[in-house]
């Protein structure tokens, strides 16, 4: 019998696990299904380019996983039961329910609306590709003059704000955020944003606590109402709550434990990457909802699991940060480094090299999942000669 993987969810973290997986495993012993309810591989740090109306290229999943023995479900998980090692999945063609031996759960997150009334009704956002194609079609109705408010002063905001502006300088776009706009940022960081913000007209509330989203305008507690005909609402993630309907053990977030292997400390058949998951990172801090640290939580998590079910030493390491990376549109952005435990530097790079850097990174994680067997000659000889002398499955 083959050990049943499943993964969750085909986002940055989900998707690298799978091809990972893929790459370290014998389909003679193994069967992986990537379930994810849309057909493609999202680019999620890239959705306010295609809600300002930039087109993204299409990638198929089953074309990124064409030959490597990964299965491809598309479907849409309702619910998981861990002591039955059970999905059930609802699709196109009715409902399912898949049976594992390992799990990894990597569904991410969606938008937090803070019990603000009002969000989600009359609120878009860019937490999904349908959300950003339901703001651009509603950016494409507005006429010049047209009042836009991104509601949020962290990564997602700010990119919204800066990619809408140049896109639509016909427009009155601003940002509003209840402390300051990237005011975690260094002090060379924040005066570029400041400049920016100002070439491309973006009128910038700080301090503006937001009590309530009307149809055409936002409430705020500081600066009162603030007129808005579309409410870009950015400010902050939330897991998706299936996890927390389980006997998974989960945090007061709804994100489930794991160890320093990406396993879940209640259930050792679970793994859980990506934002789904709490981990620790550098300096005992909990890992933030980030691509930055997706990617290597898949690798970990993968390679963890590959090591157990070949009887080999299970590899763990403490993930850190290095940078972090803002666009400001397309002709500008920030490069801002930070320490392993994600505190910012000095070193910054900003305009233009921010920009190149930040879509050298952007293309670079997609790249990865894209090609999630690829290896360079001289390293896939090593793994071809090792392969040789590798062990079989292990039972867990």
């Amino acid at each position: 019998m083959k050990h049943r993987i499943v993964v969750l969810g085909a986002g940055y973290a989900g998707a690298t696990v799978a091809g990972r997986l893929a790459r370290r495993l014998h389909r003679d012993d193994v069967e992986i299904t990537l379930v994810n309810g849309d057909p493609d591989f999202v680019e999620r740090v890239r959705l306010h380019q295609l809600a300002a109306g930039q087109d993204l290229p299409r990638r198929p999943l089953r074309d990124l996983y064409a030959g490597t023995g990964v299965r491809v479900r598309q479907a849409w998980v309702t619910a998981v039961d861990a002591d039955r090692r059970t999905v059930a999945l609802t699709a196109e063609d009715g409902a399912e329910t898949l049976g594992y031996d390992t799990l990894v759960y990597a569904l991410g997150s969606t938008v937090a609306d803070h019990g603000v009334p009002g969000v989600a009704e009359h609120a878009h956002t860019v937490a999904g590709k349908q959300d950003a194609l339901r703001l651009r079609a509603r950016l494409g109705e507005l006429e010049p003059g047209g009042t836009v408010l991104v509601a949020g002063g962290g990564l997602t905001g700010i990119e919204a704000a800066t990619e809408i502006a140049e896109a639509r300088p016909d427009l009155e776009v601003a940002i509003a955020a209840r402390g300051g706009v990237g005011d975690w940022l260094s002090d060379k960081a924040r005066r570029h944003l400041a400049v920016v913000l100002d070439r491309l007209g973006v009128t910038v509330h700080e301090r503006a606590d937001i009590t309530r989203v009307e149809a055409d305008s936002v409430v705020t507690r500081a600066a009162g109402e603030i007129p808005a005909q579309v409410t870009v609402w950015t400010a902050g993630f939330t897991v998706h709550p299936i996890a927390a309907t389980t006997t998974l053990e989960v945090s007061g977030t709804g994100q489930i434990v794991v160890d320093g292997t990406m396993r879940s400390v209640s259930h050792p058949d679970v793994y859980a990457v990506g934002d789904a998951a709490l981990a620790e990172g550098a300096g005992g801090q909990s890992l933030r909802m980030a691509c930055a640290t997706a990617t290597p939580m898949a690798w970990q998590a993968a390679d963890a699991l590959a090591a157990r079910l070949t009887g080999r030493k299970v590899p763990e390491s403490t993930i850190g940060y290095s940078a972090q990376c803002i666009s400001l549109g397309r002709r500008a952005g920030i490069l801002q480094r930070v320490t392993h435990d994600d505190q910012v530097t000095s070193t910054v790079f900003t305009g233009r090299s921010g920009a190149r850097i930040k879509e050298f990174i952007c293309s670079g994680a997609a790249w990865g999942v894209a090609h999630p067997t690829l290896l360079l000659p001289s390293r896939r000889r090593r793994l071809a000669a090792a392969a040789e002398v590798e062990p079989r499955l292990v039972t867990l």
